[in-house]
């Protein structure tokens, strides 16, 4: 994330017991613009908002509609406790920033950039490897239309990887879909000019 971000119009769900720390980080919130709402029980899925605050002292497996760190939205978790496990529940939740409690009011706008960032951050990750995944699943796709172009056009295996690389590169397509076209027989077998 390069910019600051601006939050104002953002919806914030704090998830945790109202008290001083929920009024303090409530009005907080809304100086930076976010439109709080405050509650103690499980976040529906279907109706996610844009930010979460979690109460990781007394949070548990269910307040949360989503299952390990795959965390649909930005979460903070929200910790007064040193305590080992409960600073794992909040990492095994997804939590990308903690704010300490008693809370320090100085201390939320940072807590929600550096939730956004890695929240940014771990979704660009996990594209690039669906992504990749998504190559290596094709892989066998492209040899075997770099077999079909070594027996069609008596070339060594080099030279017909750098002759569906050059028709990718015109077609402006992937080496995967070209491949995928050969072998399908839908695109006719690229010369080795």
């Amino acid at each position: 994330m390069r910019e600051t971000p601006n939050f104002k119009g953002w919806r914030a769900s704090i998830l945790h017991r109202e008290d001083a720390t929920t009024e303090r980080l409530s009005r907080q919130l809304r100086l930076l613009g976010l439109i709080a709402t405050t509650s103690w029980a499980p976040l529906c899925a279907q109706d996610l908002p844009d930010v979460i605050l979690v109460d990781a002292d007394q949070g548990w497996a269910d307040l949360l509609p989503w299952a390990g760190m795959d965390a649909p939205r930005p979460l903070v978790a929200l910790l007064g406790s040193e305590a080992p496990g409960r600073i794992a529940w909040a990492m095994g939740q997804g939590a990308g920033a903690i704010i300490a409690k008693p809370m320090a009011p100085s201390a939320v706008y940072p807590a929600l950039v550096m939730a956004l960032g890695i929240h940014q951050e771990r979704k660009a990750a996990l594209q690039r490897t669906q992504h990749l995944e998504e190559r290596i699943r094709l892989r066998p796709l492209v040899h075997a239309a770099v077999e079909r172009l070594i027996a069609a056009r008596k070339v060594d295996e080099e030279r017909a990887y750098a002759i569906l690389r050059h028709c990718a590169m015109q077609r402006r397509l992937t080496m995967e879909q070209i491949a995928a076209s050969i072998v399908a027989g839908a695109e006719p077998l690229p010369e080795a000019g």
